[in-house]
């Protein structure tokens, strides 16, 4: 389905009452939108999918072709009864609301993922993804220019901001808080040997290089048995 007929429904839909706020506010967004932040929140999902075309599936499907193509459609991957009866196709809203929270959007769904709370971040993954179609809606996404770019709020939650902790957050946070991280105080050899745990018993699908030094190399200098950046705030 093309954005244009997408827009025209919402139109329709309003002029009946029926048009959500929320996608008034999504489409905004999705109109200045950031095709590089949306590539950065994009690591969360990577964890278990693919993005690009004919890539492998992982934990979950390669979702090459999601925006705005039909739900559970992937060849040779096993989705939920729930998300084969949610059905349909990943309009704009939709792809939204899962996104906020999937459990919430398709009660029984498999997809472990909590969610992205902050509309800019759904906004700016749903514009990377929809790069990744063969029929691309177009709704004016651009990149942010360098003299743009705002002062940002620190995103990495309570790790320590040093090289890899962006490599790091993305890897951890697609499946649980990085509380969890940060509490553990690992010697490096024992976080490498979780992440086998996770891999041979929990379905996480393989970190690979070089992304997995890197993370070790972070883990190791932070986060080893002495913990010395937790539970002390950022920046002091």
């Amino acid at each position: 389905m093309c954005f244009a007929t997408l827009r025209n429904l919402s139109l329709i839909a309003l002029g009946f009452g029926l048009a959500s706020p929320a996608f008034a506010d999504l489409d905004a967004a999705l109109a200045t939108a950031d095709l590089s932040m949306g590539e950065r929140v994009f690591k969360k999902c990577a964890a278990c999918h693919t993005v690009e075309l004919g890539g492998k599936k992982k934990a979950g499907p390669n979702i090459y072709g999601t925006v705005g193509g039909p739900v559970a459609a992937g060849e040779g991957f096993k989705y939920s009864k729930a998300l084969i009866e949610y059905g349909g196709e990943w309009t704009l809203e939709r792809l939204d609301a899962f996104l906020t929270k999937p459990k919430a959007e398709v009660k029984g769904t498999k997809m472990t993922f909590a969610g992205l709370r902050k509309e800019s971040d759904r906004a700016n993954l749903i514009a990377y993804l929809n790069t990744f179609s063969d029929n691309p809606i177009e709704f004016g996404a651009t990149e942010a220019s360098a003299a743009a770019v705002k002062e940002e709020e620190y995103e990495f939650g309570i790790l320590f901001d040093a090289p890899g902790v962006e490599t790091t957050y993305y890897a951890c946070t697609a499946c649980h808080s990085e509380m969890i991280v940060a509490q553990q105080g690992l010697t490096r050899e024992h976080w490498d040997e979780l992440f086998e745990h996770m891999v041979e018993e929990h379905g996480m699908s393989e970190i690979e290089e070089p992304d997995r030094t890197e993370i070790l190399d972070y883990l190791d200098a932070h986060y080893n048995e002495d913990r010395p950046n937790f539970p002390r705030p950022l920046g002091n």
